[in-house]
């Protein structure tokens, strides 16, 4: 027959494990599975195979590009892409980095960052920036972005020249942002 000081010891005892194991549990939610699957994205913005998801982000910020001259068309003038400032947050929308440039620059809250070489672009829709795979050049720094192999641009909202306001030889030189949204996708080696 349990007394009431031992039945009080075992339901404390009880409670203690009980609250181990769902503070052990929420310890192993700290970075929850990736769901992404590439599958219905063009193949050449597919990463190979021998890799796996390391981070999904999602960045939103602006594009800016400048009036320049067209490449190799006197005359005439055009926007050009000069580079991004975005924030990266992570899918329970903490922020987790920066994407900025030139040149284009993924950092990590925690101080690795990188850079990378295109690789290929494919349309993404109307009024948005293409789907992009770039390879990582190696991370300065130790953190989430060591070891990185791959980085995919998808999910885009946005982000293309401003076609309401023209590029014409009165304004060369001039600078305009343009808002937009997409997921960058981190891959590193199996």
């Amino acid at each position: 027959m349990l007394t009431s000081r031992s039945a009080s010891r075992t339901a404390a005892v009880s409670f203690a494990a009980a609250t181990a194991a769902l503070l052990a549990a929420c310890g192993s939610m700290h970075k929850p599975a990736s769901t992404f699957s590439q599958a219905s994205l063009p193949a050449p913005i597919q990463v190979p195979a021998g890799n796996k998801v390391a981070w999904e982000t999602v960045g939103s910020g602006d594009i800016t590009y400048e009036c320049r001259d067209k490449a190799n068309a006197p005359g005439q003038t055009e926007w050009v892409f000069v580079g991004p400032d975005a924030v990266l947050k992570d899918r329970m929308g903490k922020q987790v980095g920066r994407y900025y440039g030139p040149p284009a620059t993924w950092e990590a809250n925690d101080g690795s960052k990188l850079t990378a070489t295109q690789l290929a672009v494919a349309p993404s829709g109307a009024g948005n920036l293409p789907y992009q795979l770039v390879k990582a050049n190696p991370a300065m720094g130790s953190g989430a972005l060591e070891g990185v192999s791959y980085i995919q641009r998808v999910a885009l909202q946005g982000g293309v020249a401003p076609a309401d306001k023209p590029c014409m030889a009165a304004n060369k030189g001039q600078k305009t942002t343009v808002k937009y949204q997409a997921d960058y996708i981190f891959w590193k080696p199996m």
